[in-house]
């Protein structure tokens, strides 16, 4: 997602909500996704916001664990506001997309200021489709939570259960937030296809079942780095960073 501070006319002035800082808009001209990719939204239709955090000892080799909490925090948000029945089909798609069955709700772009070993902060945004129905760009797959329920949601109702749930999922150690992630994982389960892909700056987008070089794998696990361990049908693991494999939607 972009960094709000991009935005165009911001409705609402940066705010301190409990010690984390937070900036939220009602619309953003040059939406900025993970390394090339675009977000659209539109006008006063969605949440986006941006906000700041300061953790003691993240460490480089453990960074992605921010990314995880991001993810977990947008996830536990929308489940608020998912009938009972529907929930499970919400899920967390590595690294940090939010998808409802096969169809993206929400984008989540994490950008850490590194010093030394360390990190110094964390400024993650968040873009999450409530009230939108029609896209006009070339995203593939966008659902909205209008789309879902077939009611629209106050966005700064949304924007309070946000914070909440980040003050709340703040207080978890390391291994809830993984177990957490993990449990929730978009195709968790059995054999899915997948297609490597060379790393690049341009834009990632979802394969199709026409892309060549699939092969069927299933998740073994994330690696405190950000890694995704495969396993394929064959029994052998593959590990990938993020733009060296995409899933077959």
């Amino acid at each position: 997602m972009a960094r709000l501070l991009r935005g165009e006319e911001p409705q609402y002035a940066a705010c301190l909500e409990e010690d984390i800082p937070l900036v939220y808009t009602g619309y953003q001209t040059s939406g900025r996704g993970q390394t090339g990719n675009g977000w659209e939204s539109e006008r006063d239709k969605n949440l986006l916001l941006t906000y700041l955090l300061r953790l003691p000892k993240v460490t480089l080799a453990g960074q992605f664990m921010l990314n995880m909490l991001a993810s977990i925090v947008t996830h536990r948000t929308l489940a608020t506001y998912l009938p009972k029945q529907q929930r499970e089909r919400l899920t967390i798609k590595w690294p940090n997309d939010i998808y409802f069955d096969d169809r993206k709700i929400a984008g989540i772009l994490v950008e850490n200021s590194l010093s030394g070993n360390c990190v110094q902060h964390s400024i993650a945004g968040v873009g999450i489709n409530l009230n939108q129905e029609h896209w006009v760009g070339n995203a593939p797959n966008p659902v909205s939570l209008k789309q879902i329920t077939g009611a629209e949601t106050d966005i700064h109702q949304v924007r309070q259960t946000f914070m909440q749930m980040l003050h709340f999922t703040l207080k978890w150690n390391a291994d809830d937030c993984k177990d957490y992630y993990i449990q929730h994982l978009y195709r968790r389960e059995g054999y899915h296809p997948f297609v490597e892909r060379e790393v690049s700056t341009a834009p990632t987008m979802i394969a199709t079942e026409a892309d060549t070089g699939q092969f069927m794998a299933r998740i073994e696990d994330i690696l405190p780095t950000g890694e995704i361990v495969l396993c394929d049908t064959q029994g052998n693991h593959r590990t990938y960073h993020f733009k060296q494999i995409r899933f077959v939607v």
